[in-house]
């Protein structure tokens, strides 16, 4: 067996791998569950490839993304449901369909346009997938109403952003960022009060509604909460970063130091950070 640009050649070692009596131990034995956590990972380190911008490993990540997608289909092939080239076909059915104005006569010429157009072909779409499962004798399409659009399944960030984008669509939504502001102060307070009382439960919710009110003024000022919580993050592993290896340079340990110490650290990690801005500004 020898690698290959084609895409072929991974199918043929999907099914190699999956063989009940040849094949790996491990791979026989997955199923779509098993497999989703996965699935997941790797869209994941494919988007803290591109964040990173390595192309040595945004090309292998996406390889890694491509053996989930074979991984399934080929899962699906063994059940009898579909094959990869169903899926290839898919979604090149849909791509072609919900872009008329490139590959059809179409008169929408603008982003708004497009936008516009794409939201009612994915409305035909649904209409259209729910005629199917009633003539397979499925049951109903579990995504029902407005927002039944909106996977349960994406992070809860994500799924926030997506729910108030829904909701935004028929008018449910602050007209400007200042009363969110608002909003935030006041599930602080509720919050406070919860922490106050020692009620776990109340804890809980709060921190939610404070969580789902962040995003929302994101989604309002135009900063995306999941790209800017992995901003935060990275900076924070940065500065951690620093904070190890200064101490290891005075031969000092992250156990042993205190938390006085360590903040000192930090402050001044934060302070290299401001200096790179600035020079990074002034070219």
């Amino acid at each position: 067996m020898e690698p290959s640009r084609d895409i072929e050649r991974l199918i043929e070692i999907m099914a190699v791998l999956r063989q009940p009596e040849t094949g790996c131990p491990w791979d026989v034995v997955q199923t779509f569950e098993t497999i989703k956590p996965y699935t997941i990972e790797e869209a994941y380190e494919v988007a803290d490839a591109i964040e990173r911008n390595d192309m040595d490993d945004l090309c292998e990540e996406l390889g890694d993304l491509l053996l989930q997608v074979v991984f399934h289909a080929r899962m699906a092939e063994e059940r009898g449901e579909f094959d990869f080239g169903n899926v290839v076909e898919a979604v090149t059915h849909k791509m072609i369909r919900r872009h008329p104005h490139v590959f059809a006569r179409s008169d929408a010429d603008t982003p708004e346009a497009v936008k516009l157009q794409w939201d009612d072909i994915k409305q035909a779409e649904k209409r259209e997938r729910k005629e199917r499962r009633a003539r397979r004798g499925l049951p109903d399409d579990p995504l029902r109403g407005h927002l039944g659009s909106v996977q349960r399944s994406f992070p809860a960030l994500v799924e926030a952003l997506k729910l108030q984008e829904r909701a935004a669509k028929v008018g449910f939504d602050w007209s400007e960022p200042a009363p969110i502001l608002d909003k935030i102060e006041e599930e602080i307070g509720e919050l406070r009060e919860a922490l106050q009382n020692d009620d776990q439960k109340a804890v809980a919710d709060e921190l939610g509604d404070l969580i789902f009110a962040l995003v929302n003024i994101g989604r309002h000022v135009g900063a995306d909460p999941e790209m800017a919580l992995r901003g935060t993050n990275t900076k924070f592993r940065n500065r951690f970063s620093h904070i190890e290896e200064s101490l290891s340079a005075n031969g000092e340990s992250l156990e042993a130091a205190t938390l006085e110490r360590m903040e000192e650290l930090w402050q001044a990690a934060k302070q290299i950070e401001r200096s790179l801005d600035n020079a990074t500004s002034a070219k």
